[in-house]
């Protein structure tokens, strides 16, 4: 090896190594959570601005106890709004304004590596006074007398009060189905300074979509349903989905109307709701009998329909008109519904704008992830009965989630390539929206057929699987901890209702459910799980109820929250997931440095 390339490589192993050492010894970003907002995108980007909830905690934390909760309130509505305004609740003086953002700022900086941060986002005309209200070096008064300057200084220090507040944000999936705007989340979360903080775990929902556009036609069948179900026809205009063929089929079918179990408001989305879940359950039987490996022949119910029809056995039924299924074999398509369906699948796996979601989703999403020792995932990990991780595939527990994550992403990257599929992976996606043996269900069947076509309420019910009774007990809970690598597991899809008093976290803290019922079509509040280098909390997030009825009060908006955890020490780097790996990596520059040394006789 040349001198000069042996000077060069010392050079960079202490540049390395230094780096390293300071970081390790960094607090720990603060980190939050949000799961499952099912399409609404309005509240989400509202909520957003406020960091769902993280202002105002912030706020409160860093402002003087002095502060009255409605001048926290305040303050906190100024930072979401990034602009001054006077409130008919309460309102400050913009001296009093600049100087509570340069504490909420003084607060969250703790190195010098957020400052140089800092001053890569300052406005350039306003650089030298921003950095000094922030160091808290003298300005001049113009800028506080002058309303127009105060006014874009306040601006400003909102902005990066919104950037050192907020280090990371993990989103545990189900952007899409019940409200018609996950394309305005997505957007949102696929800008590029805010996806550089994003983690995004895949959630059933987003699978359903993500099989759909990848070209399985009774993933197609079930996405429109949905959006049929809940009249989301305005985001199928957005993609530019062409719905018509589907409607006049729906009215040729169903000129009388639909009396099964159908959600859909308007008469034309009724009749398209019942002719797609026909059509879907017709192709999902084909898939279940092209793959027996799924045991799913309890959702079979084709040829049992068409039994009860044909002896008059239909007391039982919401519905007895079926003019596309025939009974010899019902779950053949009819030359009308395979006309649609073909049209429907061409369109979804070629429409760009579909693509440029679902680009996002297979690109950046994970199956699971492991932040500061959490293990964040959407819903469950497949168990048995006895506390065992779940066999699927020959696979379970960390490596069966590494084999969907890997299935999954090459069903994403053959699609966004406009390669040929895989039957089997495609067939996959199917049973991962709806398996009872799939980390994103874990439930004994998903009933629909029952729910639509079935009186008997009790056939409706679809029974739990082990993971709630599991995550109860010590042994299951230390098996994932060992498995993963981790001390907490966090988790959304089925919502918690804290109004009713049930609880975020269990009594030890290890297991963390944020799914709060974010969207309207749920409990319309939603949870957030923050974890700062002090504590681990979640707040429970106001309704837009709420927050209407407190403006019209003049109360400030109450924030609920569940203290999870205090930490004596405040949380460093080294005390995290990824400084176990910076540390692996910090004691191989230290050998590279001992080796270097020894061979150059010091």
């Amino acid at each position: 090896m040349s001198p000069t390339r042996t000077i060069a490589s010392l050079h960079d192993i202490i540049r390395e190594l230094t780096q390293i050492e300071s970081e390790l010894d960094n607090y720990i970003d603060t980190t939050l959570w949000i799961s499952d907002p099912h399409g609404a995108g309005d509240r989400f980007v509202s909520i957003l601005k406020g960091r769902f909830g993280l202002v105002w905690r912030t706020c409160y934390e860093a402002l003087p106890k002095t502060f009255s909760m409605e001048k926290i309130d305040y303050i906190g509505r100024i930072i979401r709004k990034e602009r001054y305004f006077i409130s008919d609740i309460y309102h400050m003086d913009r001296q009093d304004i600049i100087s509570a953002l340069g504490k909420i700022i003084d607060y969250k900086v703790q190195n010098i590596n957020d400052f140089d941060q800092i001053r890569t986002s300052i406005n350039k005309d306003l650089k030298k006074t921003l950095e000094n209200i922030i160091l808290h070096y003298p300005v001049p008064n113009i800028v506080y007398e002058n309303g127009l300057i105060a006014d874009r200084i306040i601006t400003a220090l909102c902005k990066i009060v919104k950037q050192v507040i907020l280090g990371h944000l993990i989103v545990l999936g189900d952007v899409f189905d019940r409200g018609d705007e996950p394309d305005k989340i997505i957007r949102i979360l696929n800008k590029s300074d805010i996806r550089r903080y994003v983690t995004f775990i895949w959630g059933n929902h987003d699978i359903l979509w993500m099989g759909a556009a990848a070209g399985n036609r009774s993933m197609i069948a079930q996405a429109l349903r949905i959006s049929t179900r809940y009249d989301n026809l305005e985001f199928l205009k957005r993609l530019k989905i062409d719905i018509s063929p589907l409607e006049q089929l729906g009215e040729q079918l169903y000129p009388d109307g639909v009396t099964c179990n159908v959600k859909a408001k308007n008469e034309n989305t009724r009749k398209m709701e019942k002719t797609l879940a026909i059509i879907q359950f017709k192709l999902e039987e084909q898939a279940i009998r092209e793959n027996p490996e799924f045991e799913m022949e309890s959702r079979l119910w084709l040829n049992r329909l068409s039994e009860m029809l044909k002896k008059g056995d239909t007391g039982g039924l919401t519905d007895t008109y079926f003019p596309t299924i025939d009974s010899d074999n019902p779950s053949s398509l009819s030359p009308d519904e395979k006309e649609v369906i073909d049209d429907l699948a061409r369109q979804f796996t070629s429409s760009d704008r579909v693509q440029y979601l679902m680009k996002f989703l297979f690109e950046y999403g994970k199956m699971y992830h492991v932040h500061n020792y959490i293990l964040n995932i959407h819903a469950l990990i497949p168990s048995t009965k006895d506390t065992d991780f779940q066999e699927f595939n020959g696979k379970k527990g960390r490596e069966l989630l590494e084999y969907i994550q890997s299935t999954v992403k090459n069903v994403g990257k053959n699609y966004l390539n406009g390669m040929k599929q895989n039957q089997k992976e495609i067939d996959l996606m199917f049973y991962l929206w709806c398996g009872p043996k799939s980390p994103f269900f874990g439930k004994d069947a998903m009933k629909t057929f029952e729910r639509y076509f079935l009186s008997d309420k009790s056939t409706h019910k679809e029974t739990l699987l082990y993971w709630d009774a599991n995550i109860k007990k010590m042994e299951f809970m230390d098996k994932i901890m060992e498995e993963f690598g981790a001390e907490r597991i966090v988790y959304g899809h089925t919502p918690v209702n804290v109004l009713k008093g049930e609880k975020i976290a269990s009594p030890d803290g290890r297991a963390i459910n944020i799914d709060g019922g974010f969207s309207e079509a749920y409990l319309n509040r939603g949870h957030s799980l923050i974890q700062t280098p002090y504590s681990l909390y979640a707040i429970i997030l106001p309704t837009p109820e709420e927050i209407q009825e407190a403006r019209k009060k003049k109360e400030h908006v109450n924030f609920m929250t569940e203290i999870i955890d205090y930490f004596e020490t405040p949380l460093r780097i080294r005390d995290t997931y990824n400084g176990t790996i910076l540390m692996k990596r910090r004691d191989e520059l230290r050998n590279m440095l001992a080796d270097h040394t020894y061979n150059n006789g010091n």
